[in-house]
């Protein structure tokens, strides 16, 4: 496991919108495995989501604005100088989070570093058939559109700071973490998947896999999403290739 000095430098942000039931428990975990820098941003919760948080030791930011990549992106905001890697987690209790290390044991090699659920019997067995679906789809037009084989859309993941801030992440909802997948391919970032233990929330409903019209918005974000990003590719090889046979376009 890294060294203290080395997990200061590993800002944790969770996004929780009524997860009182399990925010504090997985904040202590990560306490328990030296992650200190703790942010949860409290998307719109009507419960003690943000009570629970700031008690157990987290430092707590408010996002009213629905959505998941606006939260996230609200966590983004006034990071420390000393932070050199965000890692987003959920609070619902879902992610094994002991398997963190190896995730951080990863950091001198890679940019981006995910958890693959389908990679492990547990977590292909806790994921509902709209996630099997989603993910495969999603994956499969990234492999299609970008030429790189994702397994997963997971919500474990760990990035370096300076990457992310690169990519200048523009969805604020439910697309956050396909774009990220798309924009790292775009930039050429070193890239590692890691088979991780996943199970059904400890708590809660889910927003999206909870319920039929949640994963149909889910859906239509993550396709609309891809689109997008496809379009611009398509657009930017078209330019470059017509810069190629008509130079004085330039």
């Amino acid at each position: 496991m890294a060294n203290h000095y080395e997990l200061d430098r590993v800002l944790v942000l969770i996004p929780v919108r009524d997860e009182e039931a399990t925010i504090a428990k997985v904040i202590q975990t990560l306490q328990t495995l030296g992650l200190s820098k703790i942010r949860v941003v409290d998307n719109g919760s009507t419960d003690r989501s943000a009570e629970k948080a700031r008690t157990t030791g987290a430092e707590v930011i408010s996002e009213p604005k629905l959505g998941y990549g606006q939260a996230c992106w609200k966590g983004l905001q006034q990071l420390p100088s000393s932070i050199d890697w965000i890692l987003f987690c959920d609070g619902d209790g879902s992610d094994d989070l002991t398997q963190l290390p190896e995730l951080l044991e990863k950091r001198p090699y890679y940019d981006l570093i995910l958890g693959d659920r389908r990679a492990t019997v547990a977590g292909r067995a806790a994921l509902t058939p709209v996630q099997i679906f989603g993910n495969r789809l999603a994956t499969d037009l990234i492999q299609c559109g970008w030429h790189y084989r994702y397994h997963d859309l997971g919500p474990l993941r760990l990035i370096r700071r300076c990457a992310l801030d690169q990519m200048q992440m523009r969805d604020r909802g439910m697309g956050w973490t396909v774009e990220m997948q798309v924009r790292a391919v775009e930039f050429g970032l070193r890239i590692c998947e890691l088979p991780v233990h996943y199970r059904p929330r400890q708590g809660g409903q889910s927003k999206i896999s909870g319920t039929i019209s949640g994963s149909l918005k889910a859906g239509i974000v993550i396709l609309s999403t891809l689109g997008y990003w496809y379009g611009r590719r398509l657009f930017k090889q078209l330019h470059k290739q017509l810069l190629k046979t008509a130079p004085f376009l330039r």
